[in-house]
């Protein structure tokens, strides 16, 4: 079982998981591209994590409690340290891994998590100097004549970019508006190729371990999606396109790209205020709970209405609000469904979940590549194999979603010791639907949201549209009929 926990994300989350199992390194003052030194780098990430948390976990028996919460710090401090001198560091890839294993099993060893965890907003910066040679480069002036006002140091930094404030003339309007500048590390590009190679040694080992696992389409599936992430241009025309769907949203908010000062390194968009996941855990019950709804009703909202879906739940991508607004932020993960696959996703759970009929369940699955034919096992047990991602939107009734949950829909993913498992695999245009619902269902958990997701499911599921079931949905109704009015219009 401690096994199939560390497969939550199939090899290439072992690539990131294990990665915080060995000794502290120095820091490094570039970025390591070569395929040898990154594997070195890998191999070689943790024990100081382990070891600050056992020592610090002695200490604190004989502290006082104010000596408790400094040794908490520093232990915290310690532990981000040893894992972004590596994923940090080495930006690209593997440091995106990090952050995908950080939050989706809370069966993770804690010391692990927790360092892990440091790197969903927080990965070390560049210089100020090398941030303003991107944009320099990019944009054709340093941001000191570019921007009305600039601030050097960034707000935050993560995989492949990190972000500044500043001040431009808005073209369109001619007024000051603040903005947030994200910023592309220089080299990242090589770096992220030379993660990406290891990828096909990781298919191979995944096929190995995980019997008719055919990885070739996962593996191919993960390159495209992170190769495309290094274009911020793609990125830019993404976050618009959504901030574009949701504008005048009542609860679900994009911020809008300033063209005229993006390129294909650097990208402007309007800055947004808010509380960090952290703090928003801090929040009565109840405004969790709302918190809960709002993703959910993002994610398939996005999925039926604009076939597509930011492929990149981690904490780090949102902002919260007292009114019971998010701000969703990295467009950089997008993944676009054709009406093939959105037929193909909409039949399932609707075989599964509104229709209980495992035998039309079974033809999908087969049709649609996830079975290969010829498996043994009844309709009824191979619908139960793969309808668990359903099991909360199944009944009308109020459910409450734990990590527990969560953790154990990711060792039934990767647990191929079911006879059924030998004739299932991943095919292409699901392998980020798989990490979009394992990502989403972890952050539901840690909220311990609860709500009848059923209900609020056939709002969502376009062959139900079913009436608004909670405050939410009532506040939402004018900005859908002002959407399907559009709709209509085109």
């Amino acid at each position: 079982m401690r096994r199939l926990r560390w497969r939550l994300l199939g090899a290439l989350a072992l690539a990131a998981a294990g990665a915080a199992l060995l000794t502290r390194p120095r820091a490094r003052p570039h970025l390591r591209t070569g395929r040898g030194q990154r594997n070195a780098d890998v191999a070689r990430l943790g024990v100081t994590i382990g070891g600050a948390y056992a020592s610090t976990a002695a200490r604190k028996v004989f502290a006082t409690a104010e000596r408790r919460i400094e040794l908490d710090q520093a232990r915290e401090l310690r532990t981000a340290e040893a894992v972004a001198e590596r994923l940090g560091h080495m930006k690209g890839a593997l440091m995106k891994l990090g952050q995908m294993a950080s939050y989706v099993d809370e069966a993770l060893p804690a010391p692990l998590r927790d360092a892990l965890a440091q790197l969903q907003s927080n990965a070390p910066p560049m210089s100020a100097e090398l941030a303003a040679s991107v944009i320099e480069a990019d944009l054709g002036s340093r941001p000191e004549q570019l921007f009305v006002q600039w601030d050097p140091q960034p707000i935050a930094s993560a995989s492949i970019g990190q972000v500044h404030r500043a001040i431009v003339v808005d073209p369109v309007t001619g007024h000051e508006r603040a903005v947030a500048v994200k910023v592309q590390y220089p080299g990242v590009g090589d770096a992220v190729e030379a993660d990406l190679r290891n990828a096909n040694l990781l298919g191979a080992l995944l096929q190995q371990g995980f019997g008719g696992l055919d990885p070739d389409d996962m593996v191919a599936e993960i390159k495209e999606r992170l190769v495309e992430e290094l274009d911020y241009r793609l990125e830019a025309r993404n976050q618009q396109l959504f901030a574009d769907h949701y504008r005048e949203h009542p609860f679900i908010h994009v911020p809008e790209v300033l063209p005229a000062f993006s390129s294909a390194h650097v990208i402007t968009s309007e800055l947004v205020d808010g509380a960090t996941w952290q703090e928003m855990l801090e929040w009565p019950q109840a405004d969790r709970d709302r918190v809960g709804e709002v993703l959910f009703r993002f994610v398939f909202r996005s999925l039926y209405g604009l076939h597509a879906f930011n492929g990149d739940p981690h904490p780090g991508n949102y902002l919260f609000h007292r009114d019971g607004g998010v701000t969703f932020l990295d467009f950089g993960l997008v993944k676009h469904f054709d009406e093939a696959e959105m037929r193909t996703f909409i039949g399932m759970v609707k075989a599964a979940a509104y229709d209980h009929d495992p035998s039309e369940f079974r033809r999908i699955l087969e049709q649609a590549g996830m079975l290969r034919p010829g498996c043994p096992s009844p309709d009824d047990e191979v619908g139960e194999y793969f309808s668990q991602f359903y099991e909360s939107v199944r009944d009308d009734r109020t459910v409450t979603w734990s990590s527990e949950y969560a953790s154990r829909i990711v060792r039934h993913t990767f647990d191929r010791t079911s006879p059924i498992a030998q004739y299932a695999t991943v095919p292409k245009a699901f392998v980020f639907i798989q990490r979009i619902n394992l990502g989403l269902y972890a952050l539901l958990g840690e909220l311990r949201a609860t709500g009848n997701y059923r209900r609020i499911a056939e709002e969502l599921w376009p062959f139900v549209a079913g009436p608004p079931s909670t405050p939410l949905a009532v506040t939402e109704q004018a900005w859908l009929a002002g959407v399907e009015r559009d709709d209509r219009q085109d």
